[in-house]
């Protein structure tokens, strides 16, 4: 049944600020001014996978990331690791190994302070009431970084050094801070230095300090608005990620599957992610570019999942690192244990995964295997393999075919936007029918509200269609008549 044919009232987000992508909410309201459903739209085309058809496999690793320019890291080390089974060289030496992690940590170490201070703190920081939702309907002329670097200029400080140092150790292990080179089949191009390592060890002390006060910040934030965010946008899921194959702690370069329901059962665990098509398909719905992947055992209906910060904290048996460990149990211990199904709770986990991540660079900078002169191996070659790492926003599986030509004769990208479709429409459509219907007039500031919800994911659009070109996401109202009468474009 159409818009019109229902007597509904729809409004329209597009674009969706503050996020990385392209794409644009519908909210549709019936006659009584409730919502009926509402949809999250990717609506570029989907296209890398072909583009890369019939490339030599050694490029892949260089090209795949040029879907994205906040996360490049995720798709090269994602593709890499796939070719190093391609070459029969998985087994990495142990500078080559160290070398990625180091590359890839410092890549959630830049990408979460980028989305926590310039992307979600306009959300958080600029409340007049002392309510959540006060801050969610801050004027449009302070809802984003420049105003935060206005009223809170040592944050804002903070926040773009903190990145810069994320950026640094890209360039040190990746040779560029985008769109870099380091990792090849089999291995890496480049040790790090004795210069490159006092360089940024420099730095840590200052980076551990400044991540502390950004937990502080979120977790602060949480507990202070608890009766509001526990509702917003928020419902239970199951969650699924990557743990360390022997004891299920949190890994974010490499491990096994593992996916939970909504009270911490476990649905599937140990599983080779080579063998990811046995857990993981996908469903294809004709309002969106972006497909809808879901667990098999369960089916579409309820095999989908969250991923990201959220689902990595939940699923995992413990952190390896002291002070991320302990702030990863005081997350625990809001919901007794249990996992944690608040949507907005995606920006305390993440910041848990900042101090993890300075963590482990502080750790792998001591190391003295990454000075080492042994980087790469091969063996054996195959045709068909696959990669996959937890990116930023998720569990990211990149898999591929290579001819007997060393062409690429297949490739299929599951990104973590796309992991997390359904929950986010989902929490659109929550935020929606909690706070909009019944309502005759929606505010811009009320429109806010579905944004909040989905910045909480982090989304990258892009990656997830994988387009090209200059993004952005909408949100539009329509109502009963089938006219928009509400509309949202940066």
């Amino acid at each position: 049944m159409t818009p019109r044919e229902s007597k509904t009232r729809t409004i329209t987000i597009e674009p969706l600020t503050r996020v990385e992508g392209h794409g644009k909410v519908s909210i549709h309201m019936n006659q009584q001014h409730e919502v009926e459903y509402a949809r999250l739209h990717i609506v570029e085309f989907r296209g890398f996978e072909r583009f890369i058809v019939g490339r030599p496999y050694w490029e892949i690793p260089v090209i795949v990331q040029r879907l994205c320019g906040i996360c490049p890291v995720s798709h090269h080390l994602a593709a890499a690791k796939a070719m190093d089974r391609i070459v029969g060289g998985e087994m990495l030496t142990p500078t080559a190994e160290k070398m990625r992690r180091l590359m890839h940590y410092g890549q959630i170490f830049q990408s979460h302070a980028l989305h926590f201070f310039h992307l979600s703190s306009p959300d958080l920081l600029f409340g007049t009431d002392g309510t959540a939702a006060s801050g969610f309907e801050a004027p449009v002329e302070k809802r984003h970084v420049l105003a935060v670097a206005a009223e809170h200029p040592e944050l804002a400080t903070q926040a773009v050094m903190m990145r810069r140092f994320g950026q640094e150790v890209i360039f040190a292990t990746a040779g560029k801070k985008i769109h870099g080179t380091g990792a090849i089949p089999g291995g890496v191009n480049k040790n790090l230095s004795i210069a490159e390592r006092d360089r940024l060890l420099a730095e840590i002390d200052q980076m551990l300090v400044w991540t502390r006060g950004a937990l502080g910040i979120a977790q602060s934030y949480t507990m202070d608005h608890l009766v509001e965010l526990i509702p917003f946008g928020s419902f239970d899921s199951n969650h699924l990620s990557i743990v360390r194959a022997d004891d299920g702690a949190l890994d974010l370069y490499d491990g096994v599957l593992r996916a939970i329901d909504k009270d911490g059962h476990r649905i599937v665990d140990g599983i080779d992610y080579q063998r990811y098509l046995e857990v993981v398909n996908e469903e294809v719905r004709p309002w969106s570019y972006m497909k809808f992947p879901f667990l098999k055992s369960l089916g579409p209906e309820h095999g989908w999942y969250r991923v990201g910060p959220l689902a990595r904290v939940n699923n995992c048996t413990f952190i390896p690192t002291d002070e991320a460990e302990a702030a990863r149990k005081e997350f625990m211990a809001l919901t007794k244990g249990r996992p944690n199904n608040i949507t907005m709770c995606y920006h305390w986990a993440r910041m848990i995964e900042l101090l993890h991540a300075i963590e482990v660079i502080r750790d792998l900078l001591h190391d003295p295997d990454l000075q080492g002169a042994d980087l790469v191996v091969q063996g054996p070659r195959r045709e068909e393999a696959v990669g996959v790492i937890e990116a930023p926003r998720g569990t990211l599986f990149h898999h591929y075919r290579v001819d007997a030509n060393d062409a690429v004769t297949m490739c299929n990208l599951i990104v973590s936007t796309t992991n997390n479709n359904e929950p986010m429409n989902r929490a659109v459509t929550k935020v929606a029918k909690d706070h909009f219907s019944g309502k005759a007039e929606i505010t811009e500031g009320l429109m806010n509200y579905i944004e909040v919800a989905v910045r909480a994911y982090d989304p990258c659009l892009s990656c997830a269609t994988h387009a090209q070109g200059r993004l952005s996401l909408e949100v539009q109202l329509v109502d009963a008549a089938g006219e928009v009468v509400a509309f949202r474009k940066a």
